[in-house]
């Protein structure tokens, strides 16, 4: 389980510079960006915050999103 502090203070690194960045945290598993809509993946409790991940998944509908997130490659 990802710390809910660590949740609190995480933004989109897409968005962050020019907006809020704000994530939701989706199915215990996934981060969405309320602002692009760029999805990141929590694998084995690490939020993935890399722009080329969350860019994999910014086309994919939240009701499509594996869970859990196939492991990083």
């Amino acid at each position: 389980m990802v710390n809910k502090d660590l949740l609190e203070m995480l933004r989109c690194p897409h968005c962050v510079q020019e907006k809020e960045g704000l994530l939701d945290f989706y199915r215990e598993c996934w981060l969405i960006c309320q602002d692009c809509d760029r999805k990141y993946p929590i694998v084995d409790d690490i939020p993935v915050m890399l722009i080329d991940e969350g860019d994999k998944w910014a086309g994919t509908k939240r009701d499509d999103l594996p869970v859990p997130p196939p492991p990083m490659a």
